[in-house]
């Protein structure tokens, strides 16, 4: 079973949803009339915290054109860990139509968690606090984005990504050439899942349902009553198409069964044993 290449993304995909959740934050300056002089798109990168301070102290000459600017964000991923507590059957599949059309066979996902950490590096405690305050809110403590987890096949899964922890550290030290660096670190878990191959179905659409009613729930001497049937209008309509539905309802007086295996109505006979005193 190992061996055959399959790859979905899914890992990545969640990376890139949680970065993207980021990356449109602003900071603004205002003056003593509290007119805004300046907005500032806040960057962010993906990389370790320890990479970025330690060129940020690398720089002895702190007006160079092409220090690293502050405020900025920065994030990685830091764990990957089973979750026991959202397994689902192992056995356990589903169908789906793919793009050309086809019925693939699909086993449930693994639940897995993934960690991440939000760096924020400032100069200025109030552009921090700025930054914060636009991401806090939205956490209570999890915020949900959803991803298309197999584009094949259109699955998409709302992933939980929770706020787990927030610290803060003030990184100022030495003489006043020395530059300040304030850091929020924000905790994060993402509650997503990890898909296996995807193989053929041997089975096809179901385009008819029949459902027969029967008046009592004795097996050996129920007669049916009622039957219902949907079929899809029209008929040869795929999942993805939009189509309606035709409903018919049937009413028995026989003894008749429906034959799964005829697929015909038949009689059926019971064997009675009669016991003589």
């Amino acid at each position: 079973m190992l061996g055959n290449y399959f790859y979905h993304q899914n890992i990545r995909k969640t990376i890139v949803a949680f970065g993207n959740l980021f990356n449109t934050i602003t900071v603004k300056h205002k003056d003593g009339d509290n007119n805004s002089y300046s907005e500032i798109r806040v960057p962010l990168a993906y990389g370790p915290t320890q990479k970025f301070l330690a060129r940020l102290e690398q720089q002895a000459d702190l007006n160079k054109p092409i220090a690293i600017t502050l405020p900025r964000l920065s994030f990685e991923m830091n764990s990957l860990k089973y979750d026991a507590a959202r397994k689902s059957s192992v056995a356990q599949s589903f169908k789906a139509l793919s793009d050309d059309n086809k019925i693939k066979r699909v086993y449930l996902p693994v639940p897995y968690n993934i960690g991440f950490e939000l760096n924020i590096m400032s100069k200025l405690n109030d552009d921090a606090l700025q930054i914060i305050e636009q991401i806090l809110p939205f956490f209570q403590p999890a915020f949900t984005v959803t991803i298309d987890m197999i584009d094949s096949i259109g699955e998409k899964k709302d992933i939980p990504i929770v706020l787990d922890d927030i610290s803060f550290r003030d990184d100022y030290e030495g003489d006043f050439s020395t530059r300040r660096i304030l850091l929020y670190t924000l905790q994060f878990t993402a509650k997503t899942y990890l898909f296996g191959p995807i193989s053929d179905s041997t089975e096809s659409i179901i385009k008819k349902v029949q459902v027969d009613m029967y008046s009592s729930t004795d097996v050996q001497t129920a007669k049916r009553e009622v039957r219902y049937t949907v079929t899809p209008d029209p008929i040869n309509a795929n999942p993805d198409d939009d189509f309606g539905f035709n409903e018919n309802w049937e009413f028995f007086e026989d003894a008749k069964s429906y034959s799964p295996v005829q697929k015909i109505d038949i009689w059926i006979i019971w064997n009675l044993k009669i016991l003589i005193i």
